[in-house]
């Protein structure tokens, strides 16, 4: 698939199944995640792989986390929150690892954690694979951060639920650019 291509064609996929990316499209994705714009080369990000048996521990992590929040949360949450990670035979964690420089401000360390992102979901639709990037509350969460082991200067940027689409994508509608883009002339 060319880069317009990719770029124009993707979309985010909720329903995702077997099989998960192997290792040499991980490999790929990664590298092509790796290119992100990097002011000063920083590398303000790195990433966990979540698969197998892992999702049902980090749905037990969200249990805890949830139970924390609201201790008289109802059955049928807590079964939410231990499905969650089920939903993708994979989840890749993506974290931002805030540095100091002076020439480099957090908000710049995020944007780039961003497109790095981006350049993931776009390498692992170009092989055929689909993704949806969540957020919410268990990125803020002090237990999914210790669970993860995040160290104090690290934010978790997004769970990154990745697989085979379990239906076809949807022809996304492509927008006004007009709409979006102006011309100043000072």
């Amino acid at each position: 698939m060319d880069t317009l291509t990719a770029l124009l064609t993707r979309t985010s996929h909720g329903a995702l199944t077997e099989p998960a990316p192997n290792s040499a499209v991980l490999n790929q994705a990664f590298q092509a995640a790796l290119r992100a714009p990097d002011h000063r080369m920083l590398r303000p990000w790195r990433y966990l792989i979540i698969g197998g048996e892992a999702r049902q521990r980090l749905g037990e992590q969200f249990l805890q986390a949830g139970l924390q929040d609201n201790p008289a949360l109802v059955d049928v949450e807590q079964q939410r929150l231990l499905k969650m990670p089920l939903r993708a035979p994979m989840i890749i964690v993506a974290i931002t690892r805030f540095k100091t420089d002076p020439k480099v401000p957090l908000v710049e360390q995020t944007l780039s954690t961003g497109a790095a992102i981006q350049n993931l979901l776009l390498a692992l639709h170009a092989q055929g694979f689909g993704s949806m990037w969540r957020t919410g509350w268990v990125t803020e969460h002090a237990t999914i951060k210790q669970a993860l082991a995040l160290q104090p200067h690290e934010s978790i940027a997004g769970f990154i639920y990745v697989g085979t689409p379990a239906t076809p994508a949807k022809t996304p509608n492509l927008l006004n650019v007009s709409d979006f883009v102006n011309n100043w002339q000072g």
